[in-house]
């Protein structure tokens, strides 16, 4: 079928619109604070074949992988898919699933009494059992301490809804007062999308409509091929490192060899490191999903985000290595952390084929969670998502303060203060953009935050530091890196103790206190326009000392306005000590 290129265009918006009006319909209607406040939770499209027609909504790792959950559903129900069924899966390895506490709603389309495809959406749950509370147990060694397994089940069977499957979820969960509203909004939100999928195919016919979805991923195809045929054929090899494997400090590497070759990009992890004990190992489907999420965000943002942009990439992860672990590995952090390393090492890859295009480092954030009980009875799940880490600089842009974790490339919300002391038994006392952590850039890094909030009652922290002690937001083309992050508890008596960067600890009333890392910058600070290093000083980004020994920026008496003459001449002098001069800041605020 000749594909008309306006109804195409169309049709791909059509599609992403519909997306993100499932994810209106989650956020208004979800009972958790996770979805309905930080948007922790995906919402796409997939067709009749199994690939992802539209990832517009939500978090980029989370769709990147969904096609592997939609391939389990067909593979498992493909002869018997009906109208009113609706399908649920977590299992890494049974179900193509990322982690366990990523569930996935998934609801048929019919259009003329034709399968055209899926509507579904992808959300964290806040308890999935396990051997911590909410979803997070660092102490994991293996699978079954992190909470229930789900293999693809029909969870609404010809539309009545399977209530001893939702009595076994329910029991499964220390949250069944949220889990029971998140399911019941993640059910609305693909039956929004179900119906209005089925009306643009009805519009269109099924079989024009299932034309035009193919036609949307053969068009992603050929854009992403022409985009990896301007970069210089060769093989671009790269790393990027944990220092620890949850229980002990020790480097724990991502290695990449990127290999272009006309309109292909092969990515091979041989080399990489085997799996460790923590939880940080990475499922395939996670892994492919942050390889996905590392070239969408270097190359041509204009690009379709689709399934079929990604055919001509071939992704190599051996088995048994931190990128695809063995069946039965503990895996739950591995939407933040591996794919954090497997994102900058790609990053890092693709830099050395086109640097004007490189990303400075995301830092890694060492936010936790803290679960106790509200005066209900009832379990909170209170994640410290305010103390958020900065962003790495790119050309033209410096680094966002505070912003998710890569792997979200901003599409997980940051959590507005005054709502969440309504929502939980919590009191903010700081929350800031924090004093010289910034890596230092022409573009320079996000700051990261001072943050200081006191949990009211009992609790149980679930620790997550990985990027605690060693610089995590690399700089790039002359760019320096963040500053490290901190973390401990604050007692009633005033005394002080270190988090660690993995475990459990129970507590009475507490202060969280934290110093998040620091994002990379781009470029040489030297170039930094003056103007901009003196509003970082004054809105307290920078010291006084940074912006003189750093930038060789001197402002007057005042501070008001910049001292052109001086500036030149200590630039002058700082630019004889050679590229890359100076480039941390010459204070901390930890």
């Amino acid at each position: 079928m000749e594909l008309d290129p306006v109804i195409l265009a169309l049709t791909q918006n059509r599609l992403d619109h519909i997306s993100h009006q499932m994810g209106w319909v989650m956020v208004r209607t979800a009972r958790s604070p996770i979805f309905s406040q930080a948007h922790d939770f995906s919402c796409f499209i997939a067709g009749p074949t199994g690939e992802v027609v539209s990832q517009a909504d939500g978090i980029p790792i989370h769709t990147g992988s969904g096609g592997f959950g939609v391939r389990a559903i067909l593979r498992d129900f493909g002869d018997v898919i009906a109208e009113d069924d609706v399908y649920l899966l977590n299992d890494p390895w049974a179900a193509g699933g990322n982690h366990l506490p990523d569930w996935v709603i998934a609801r048929p389309i019919f259009a003329g009494g034709e399968f055209v495809g899926l509507t579904c959406n992808r959300a964290h749950q806040s308890d999935i059992g396990g051997g911590a509370a909410g979803a997070y147990n660092p102490s994991a060694t293996e699978v079954f301490h992190e909470g229930i397994r789900l293999p693809v089940l029909r969870l609404v069977e010809a539309g009545t809804m399977r209530d001893d499957l939702w009595k076994l979820l329910m029991l499964n969960t220390r949250t069944p007062h949220l889990l029971d509203g998140d399911l019941r909004a993640m059910l609305g939100s693909t039956r929004i999308g179900m119906e209005r999928v089925a009306a643009l195919a009805c519009e269109l016919g099924p079989e024009t409509a299932l034309a035009y979805f193919a036609g949307v991923l053969d068009h992603a195809d050929r854009c992403f091929r022409a985009e990896i045929a301007k970069m210089p054929d060769g093989v671009y090899e790269a790393e990027d490192r944990s220092d620890n494997d949850c229980f002990e400090l020790r480097d724990v590497t991502v290695r990449v060899r990127a290999t272009i070759a006309g309109d292909t990009l092969a990515i091979d992890f041989s080399g990489t490191d085997a799996q460790i004990r923590g939880f940080k190992n990475s499922s395939l489907g996670n892994t492919h999903s942050a390889v996905y999420t590392a070239l969408a965000s270097f190359l041509d943002p204009s690009l379709p985000h689709n399934e079929g942009a990604f055919r001509c990439v071939d992704i190599h992860a051996p088995e048994g290595t931190i990128v695809n672990a063995e069946e039965g590995a503990p895996t739950t952090m591995c939407t933040v952390f591996c794919a954090h390393e497997i994102i900058h090492a790609v990053w890092k890859a693709l830099a050395k084929a086109d640097p004007a295009r490189g990303c400075a480092g995301w830092a890694k954030n060492v936010f936790g969670i803290s679960v106790g009980r509200e005066a209900s009875g009832d379990r909170y799940v209170f994640y410290h998502g305010a103390a958020a880490a900065g962003a790495g600089a790119v050309d033209g842009r410096d680094g966002f303060n505070q912003i998710g974790h890569v792997c979200t490339l901003g599409g997980l919300t940051m959590p507005n203060v005054e709502v969440y002391e309504q929502l939980y038994p919590v009191l903010f006392h700081r929350q800031e953009f924090r004093l010289d952590a910034a890596g230092p850039g022409r573009w320079r890094g996000g700051s990261g935050a001072d943050y200081e909030v006191e949990i009211l009652t009992d609790a149980t922290h679930s620790f997550r530091g990985e990027g605690l002690e060693y610089e995590t937001g690399y700089g790039v083309n002359g760019g320096g890196a963040g500053a490290a992050g901190h973390m401990h508890l604050r007692f009633a008596d005033g005394n002080t103790q270190r988090a660690p960067k993995f475990g459990l600890e129970s507590t009475g009333p507490v202060r969280f206190v934290t110093q998040s890392p620091g994002g990379g910058g781009w470029g040489d600070p030297l170039e930094r326009p003056p103007a901009s290093v003196l509003r970082d000083l004054r809105d307290g980004i920078i010291s006084e000392e940074t912006m003189r020994e750093v930038y060789g920026v001197v402002a007057d008496e005042a501070g008001r306005a910049v001292d052109a003459s001086a500036t030149a001449a200590l630039r002058a002098r700082l630019g004889g000590n050679g590229p890359g001069a100076n480039l941390r800041p010459m204070t901390s605020s930890s």
